[in-house]
């Protein structure tokens, strides 16, 4: 791993807080990803990475959608799978979003 893909000692990437909602841009990429494939987390997650790996939204790799605050760091999972449940949970059956999520704080 390099070392530019850790975030900072005690806060999130772009500035933003545990629990604010996804940017739009990030809100559109998570239901364009679901909406290819209706998978749970974390196979939602492997989907967005490869997603991003081949710039199949908006023409956009791993570092524009950093420019826009979602990483596929593992230092910010808990973020990314709560912006996962709160874009998706609207429109989200029992048991879809999988029951193997990241606990967020």
């Amino acid at each position: 791993m390099s070392p530019r893909s850790l975030p900072p000692a005690g806060r999130s990437v772009q500035g933003t807080q545990p629990g604010d909602p996804p940017p739009p841009d990030v809100a559109e990429f998570i239901r364009f990803c679901h909406g290819r494939k209706h998978v749970g987390w974390p196979e939602l997650y492997d989907e967005m990475c490869a997603v991003a790996a081949r710039r199949e939204f908006n023409g956009w790799d791993h570092e524009q959608f950093a420019a826009r605050g979602l990483t596929f760091s593992l230092f910010e999972m808990p973020r990314l799978s709560g912006w996962v449940r709160s874009v998706l949970a609207p429109a989200a059956t029992p048991g879809e979003l999988g029951a193997s999520e990241p606990a967020t704080g």
